[in-house]
């Protein structure tokens, strides 16, 4: 990003704000309304009380200086402001940070559990991926073919590439497809890098898996894709199938990821 190109998105941040600082009442925030007010809404240093952040720091990044807000601070001027969900992804957008509570907060687990049931009523196999790629949800296609792996509590598709010994019987090409597994992976958690739940999954398969260290430590980035999946099934035998990924528009966070079979 160039210096003029930083600098639009700096003052496009800051216009954002003022406009929905201004919006805003005293009495909608909890706050007296007392005394003559030259302007509509709140003042800066009303929203930096809000949010629990020092005036100065407000008012420089209102302004469109040149400073960097963290994720938090933006968290607490999103909720000061009284941001709804997409107002909120609005402000990390332009802000280029990446929104902790992302597919969690602001009604996500809704979201999760309509996601959940448009899975479930796909006929091949079909799972739900958070930020951190948990497991949310699949279908009963998708137990099948994973077996037991789905019935442990929490699970999580890194954890099960890189920690469990069946993952290398099991994915036919395993070490092609961990290897980009390890970069795709670099391109989405590099987003959460304040995130210390990420940050702690990082440490743990680093630690547990030698491949995973070595492979993190190339730093090659790679964004999913689909393409050919095989496996070899434990019941069933070899299973090929073609990988989609889905980014549904109204659950930002969560990624569905479908499995169409084809001849093996």
């Amino acid at each position: 990003m160039t210096m003029i190109e930083s600098e639009q998105r700096r003052q496009r941040l800051g216009a954002f704000l003022k406009a929905h600082r201004i919006r805003l009442v005293p009495q909608e925030v909890g706050l007296s309304a007392t005394g003559r007010r030259r302007t509509p809404g709140l003042r800066r240093e009303e929203v930096a009380q809000l949010a629990g952040i020092s005036a100065t720091w407000y008012v420089r990044i209102e302004q469109g200086r040149e400073v960097a807000a963290s994720a938090a601070t933006l968290d607490r001027i999103a909720r000061a402001l009284r941001l709804a969900a997409a107002e909120r992804a609005h402000l990390f957008t332009l802000a280029d940070r990446h929104d902790p509570a992302a597919g969690t907060a602001g009604g996500g687990e809704d979201r999760l559990a309509s996601l959940s049931a448009s899975v479930k009523a796909m006929t091949a196999p079909a799972y739900i991926l958070d930020r951190r790629w948990n497991m949310r949800g699949w279908n009963a296609q998708a137990k099948h073919l994973f077996g037991a792996w789905l019935a442990r509590a929490s699970p999580n598709l890194l954890r099960f590439v890189f920690l469990d010994g069946s993952a290398r019987r099991f994915i036919v090409g395993w070490e092609d497809r961990a290897r980009r597994l390890v970069a795709e992976c670099r391109a989405e958690l590099a987003r959460q890098h304040d995130d210390p739940e990420t940050l702690a999954l990082i440490a743990e398969l680093r630690s547990g898996s030698p491949d995973f260290a070595i492979w993190w430590d190339e730093q090659n980035v790679l964004d999913p894709e689909g393409g050919e999946r095989r496996f070899l099934h434990p019941k069933d035998g070899p299973l090929a199938y073609e990988q989609v990924n889905f980014l549904p528009a109204a659950a930002p966070g969560f990624r569905v990821v479908l499995l169409l079979p084809r001849p093996v």
